[in-house]
């Protein structure tokens, strides 16, 4: 205790050595380098926990719209969007705009994205009267070293996902509690069991469309009269960055994602990736 509060030595009164020697903690107060978590920290992060069983107890069944309303009010002025502007994004946008317009949405520019989704998001923003898009880009000085050529997605696509998404997106949610995203159970893989509201040990994911249905989310998507993305007549009926992304063979959502490989995520919902990269961004600041 003594040293992390900055002495580097310590003299027992005599025939009080014994004492110290006996003495213990079983967490500590103060973040040190090895990475513990202070007592305070736990506390806190054991609170969200319960306040996301308690926020799942009351809103499981809940439409999106209801979702996000409870969500940003649940952490007024902590909670942000986070939106690619794909191919299913402009639902998302849409509701929190119509529900809490002033609430941040964050835009990772990967610089590897298809010029038609930089044309959709512009629209979108102008659209639906985005006032805060925030834009998150990966560190020039990191990229420079690690992608000087451009090719780092042929050689190690999850290092490029974690220069281009990763590391930004850790940079970019602090001082935010919660971040609402457009993940669904029928993209499968490690979604099928997402609940609406999700702890991920640091930070609460808001997922107001976990449980519709392809169905139901196209009639949500029509219904709000929004303009499709402009691959989607192409054959993508998911969009990330060009390098990584074909038009789909078959009917799986995100089939064209990482084609010819196993991958099916690109890291920033890796809960593990998530906290090596926050570490990593707080050595570059």
């Amino acid at each position: 205790m003594l040293q992390r509060s900055g002495f580097d030595a310590v003299l027992p009164d005599a025939g009080r050595s014994a004492r110290w020697t006996r003495t213990g903690f079983s967490r500590a107060y103060q973040p040190d380098a090895a990475g513990g978590v202070p007592a305070y920290r736990a506390r806190a992060l054991a609170a969200r926990r319960a306040r996301v069983d308690a926020l799942n107890q009351r809103w499981r069944d809940a439409s999106p719209r209801e979702i996000i309303a409870a969500a940003v009010e649940a952490f007024d002025g902590r909670i942000a969007m986070l939106s690619s502007f794909g191919t299913e994004a402009a639902a998302g946008l849409a509701l929190l705009a119509q529900t809490s317009p002033d609430t941040p949405v964050l835009f990772l520019d990967t610089k590897r994205h298809f010029a038609q989704t930089l044309s959709y998001r512009d629209r979108l923003v102008e659209t639906l009267g985005l006032t805060r898009v925030i834009t998150l880009e990966p560190d020039r000085e990191e990229e420079a070293r690690l992608d000087a050529d451009g090719r780092l997605h042929a050689r190690d696509g999850q290092a490029c996902c974690d220069l281009r998404k990763v590391k930004p997106l850790a940079r970019g949610l602090a001082g935010y509690d919660a971040v609402i995203t457009g993940r669904k159970r029928y993209h499968g893989g490690e979604r099928e069991r997402l609940d609406p509201f999700e702890f991920d040990g640091e930070r609460v994911k808001v997922n107001p469309f976990a449980g519709l249905t392809p169905k139901a989310f196209a009639e949500l998507f029509r219904g709000l009269g929004l303009p499709p993305h402009p691959l989607v007549e192409q054959g993508y009926p998911s969009v990330g960055c060009w390098p990584c992304t074909v038009p789909a063979q078959g009917e799986a959502t995100r089939e064209g994602r990482w084609a010819d490989s196993e991958r099916t995520e690109c890291g920033i919902f890796d809960p593990a990736r998530t906290e090596r990269a926050r570490r990593a961004s707080i050595r570059l600041i």
